[in-house]
């Protein structure tokens, strides 16, 4: 039975998503590749902390996070304890580095960093590729994600609304590039944040309170209120819930589409608030999917499908006004991360591969409709496959932010952290974490080893970074100029803007103007 209400409502939020979309082709900004790709380099701290927060958290907050509370009670927090200095965690670490080496390198994707940090094309091509793969597993979640909500609440066909979700998002990823994905994902979390508070508030005027549904889920089993998960499976596993904790904190820190946030970041300078307003985001949002599923054992003790723990919640709680609303922060969940994924595999797809590999000479413009026109394929193949329905696709997509954090956490950090680190030891380092992550999973040693995968991948590839780059200084030392970039970089907060007009350089001309700028800088300080 078709939602009229529902169906109305999600209408109104499509049209405000298309404006968006369409108000960011009217500033401009996505005329040029380094428009299209990082907005210009013009987002605040507000827009940085949340499509940063939004495009992390996908459609798994909804069903994932619903789903582990479900079936694990209290123990799903760990992942939660994680997620919520996570973007803090990511903004300190690598936010400031990042946005001022890709300015000055002239990168303008996260696997173009990578080559200009450690030179070979090797790295180009196999960041590339992996990480295309993997994000087109991860966006096609999303859209599968995306069809089955809609059509569970509104009442209408699935092929039709899968249609709909993904011609939504392709199109205002598609004319806008980054200002409209960042913009749109701004306005995505607060909509998510009202309504997965509005559920869990209705939750817990339903049951009574907090306490009184904890005695109830005590009186149905007491190991829901446990750490160690229900029947204390994970009883002192400290291998499995330390990696439930690094997912979501470290994790994504090697995430391609997320490291993208802090090279469009407007300044160095805008990381640190921006890390203000991702905590508090966090604070919010990031506990209540959880408790949700947790809570709803006891109003839908017999559902079959624990991924839709929240939809049913808000199905039989909700009116349908509200439940339009609770629906459309579910669809921005999905949406914030599609189209983040949509932009990033395009950039990656047409300017680290396509133009390094195929047609070096390609121009600003060519690059600009080669991407676009990978997202669109990216669109027409997703609707395709998702059609078909995979029914290991969420799955897919947890085991894809593993591998991509553990493949490229330690190749991101490095980079702008230690200046040992060389191009044999990263690339040593993104097979041997990118390796074991998939051997972890496939073999299923998490459970006979206790040791999550997340963990053991983020365990490798570091010790390896580590290890081969200090074996290999003197076969592969680090290039002086790439020294020279990081220690000036590192020294200072800001550049002179005859030094950042001149970013799109190659990396030696702007090491050696880098040098001589900070030389005239100290010397007519003197004269003063």
């Amino acid at each position: 039975m078709i939602n009229s209400t529902v169906v109305i409502f999600l209408g109104l939020y499509f049209i405000v998503m298309l404006g968006i979309g369409a108000w960011t082709i009217r500033r401009g900004v996505a005329k040029n590749l380094e428009g299209y790709l990082l907005g210009g380099r013009k987002a605040g701290p507000l827009v940085t902390a949340l499509t940063l927060q939004s495009t992390s958290m996908s459609g798994y907050m909804f069903l994932g996070a619903g789903s582990l509370g479900y079936v694990h009670g209290y123990w799903a927090l760990w992942y939660a304890a994680g997620d919520i200095g996570g973007g803090v965690l990511n903004l300190s670490v690598i936010g400031r580095r990042m946005r001022k080496f890709s300015q000055l390198m002239g990168a303008l994707t996260a696997i173009e960093y990578l080559e200009k940090r450690y030179p070979s094309p090797v790295i180009r091509l196999i960041a590339g590729s992996l990480t295309v793969f993997l994000l087109g597993c991860y966006v096609l979640a999303q859209f599968i994600a995306g069809g089955k909500g809609l059509a569970l609440i509104s009442g209408l066909p699935y092929p039709l609304t899968l249609f709909i979700s993904i011609t939504v998002i392709l199109t205002y990823t598609y004319l806008g590039g980054y200002l409209a994905v960042a913009y749109t994902d701004t306005f995505q979390s607060m909509v998510m944040l009202v309504g997965v508070l509005w559920i869990l508030i209705s939750v817990l005027f339903e049951l009574g309170g907090l306490s009184a549904a904890n005695r109830m889920l005590g009186e149905l089993d007491p190991t829901l209120l446990s750490v160690w998960g229900k029947n204390l499976i994970y009883e002192n596993q400290w291998g499995i819930v330390i990696g439930a904790v690094l997912v979501f904190s470290i994790g994504y820190m090697g995430w391609p589409h997320v490291v993208t946030r802090h090279m469009a970041m407007r300044s160095p300078r805008t990381a640190r608030l921006s890390g203000a307003y991702a905590t508090l985001w966090n604070l919010f949002f990031v506990p209540a999917p959880y408790l949700i599923g947790i809570l709803a054992l006891l109003i839908l003790p017999t559902l079959d499908d624990p991924e839709l723990a929240i939809f049913r919640i808000a199905e039989q709680l909700l009116p349908a006004a509200v439940t339009g609303i609770v629906l459309a922060a579910i669809m921005a969940a999905i949406m914030s991360t599609a189209d983040s994924l949509l932009l990033q595999t395009g950039s990656i797809a047409s300017r680290d591969l396509y133009q390094r590999f195929v047609h070096p000479g390609a121009s600003e413009q060519q690059m600009v409709r080669i991407a676009r026109a990978f997202i669109l394929m990216i669109g027409v193949v997703g609707y395709a496959v998702a059609l078909i329905e995979p029914p290991t696709v969420f799955a897919i997509v947890l085991f894809a932010t593993s591998v991509l954090g553990s493949a490229f956490l330690p190749a991101y950090v490095c980079a702008v952290w230690w200046q040992k680190a060389n191009t044999t030891g990263a690339l040593a380092s993104m097979i041997v974490g990118a390796g074991v992550a998939f051997a972890w999973e496939l073999a299923g040693l998490t459970e006979s080893t206790t040791v999550h995968s997340m963990l053991a991948g983020i365990a490798s590839s570091t010790t390896t970074m580590v290890a081969v780059s200090l074996l290999t200084q003197r076969l592969n030392p680090v290039p002086s100029h790439i020294i020279a970039t990081m220690q000036s970089a590192a020294q200072h907060n800001a550049y002179p803007k005859q030094l950042t007009a001149k970013s799109d350089t190659s990396l030696a001309i702007e090491a050696i103007e880098v040098e001589g700028m900070l030389n005239s800088n100290k010397d007519n300080g003197k004269q003063k």
